[in-house]
């Protein structure tokens, strides 16, 4: 193979709004927040649709405009640097092309990590060593013994080849912590990891800060479907009042062969729009 690389891609793709969901049967009770949630979607799309769409890139350095949650001066937005994708090794072929049917993520995954906003401060001992994480330290996120054992055993009968990570804590207090997780395939991914960490309602494992999170985290139904990225399964939560010393946002996405577990976390809470454009971009990197 050739030491050529690829010229990196910059992030231009617009990302288009969702088709309105297809009527579903009956659902049991505890299934009728997630179609109100649907409703509320299809509402936000048709709102996107009339104002226009925006790529990840976009939201990070447009001009605010009036993108629905993601756009009025007020609104809170970080400063990202400009974002491109890592070059692939010369003939290897994107996460989603054709063929790819794994879903391998080729460009190093050290260098799909979102990096921080202007004026964070980086929490440097998340790059881990030589830029890997240790499992231990992605699993001390989660509050109960039992679950971090569990995790670990998980995540060596599924062959998790190595983690990527990046943490900061901009001045407002809120931290963001970001890990990627890479396995063999798409398949093992979607089949034996997504599938268990996280059902549509509530989070699988409680985390740190958030220990009453599988009773009391709620699925994040104002998250801006229009903002989707093709090819990235997303499910998002947030800690609702009373949550005590700190809120907790979390997003996990479903990306081939790369899990990417996103956090953040602060006192008093935690603004909704830093969050959802922080999972936009990183998704972006991924797609």
């Amino acid at each position: 193979m050739s030491d050529q690389t690829t010229q990196p891609e910059a992030l231009t793709e617009p990302v288009q709004p969702p088709e309105a969901p297809a009527p579903a049967p009956a659902p049991a009770p505890r299934d009728r927040r997630v179609l109100r949630a649907i409703g509320r979607w299809t509402a936000a799309v048709a709102v996107f649709a009339a104002v226009g769409t925006a790529t990840a890139y976009g939201i990070a350095g447009m001009e605010r405009t009036d993108v629905p949650g993601l756009a009025t001066e007020s609104d809170g937005r970080w400063a990202y640097p400009k974002l491109t994708r890592p070059p692939l090794p010369s003939g290897s072929p994107g996460p989603f092309a054709d063929g790819n049917t794994a879903g391998t993520h080729h460009a190093d995954l050290r260098a799909l990590v979102l990096p921080g906003p202007a004026g964070a401060t980086e929490d440097k001992a998340l790059r881990g060593s030589d830029g890997w994480l240790a499992t231990k330290d992605y699993l001390a996120e989660y509050a109960n013994k039992e679950d971090r054992e569990e995790l670990r055993q998980k995540l060596v009968d599924t062959g998790l080849r190595h983690i990527a990570a990046r943490g900061w804590t901009t001045p407002d207090g809120t931290r963001t912590r970001i890990y990627l997780l890479q396995f063999g395939t798409a398949q093992m991914v979607e089949a034996e990891i997504a599938s268990d960490a996280v059902a549509f309602t509530t989070p699988t494992y409680p985390l740190k800060g958030a220990p009453d999170a599988t009773h009391d985290a709620t699925y994040d139904e104002k998250f801006p479907e229009a903002a989707a990225v093709a090819g990235i399964e997303r499910t998002a939560y947030f800690e609702p009042k009373p949550y005590g010393a700190e809120q907790v946002r979390q997003a996990y996405l479903t990306a081939g062969d790369v899990y990417a577990v996103i956090l953040q976390s602060g006192k008093g809470g935690v603004a909704a729009v830093p969050f959802q454009q922080t999972v936009v971009l990183q998704s972006q990197l991924l797609g």
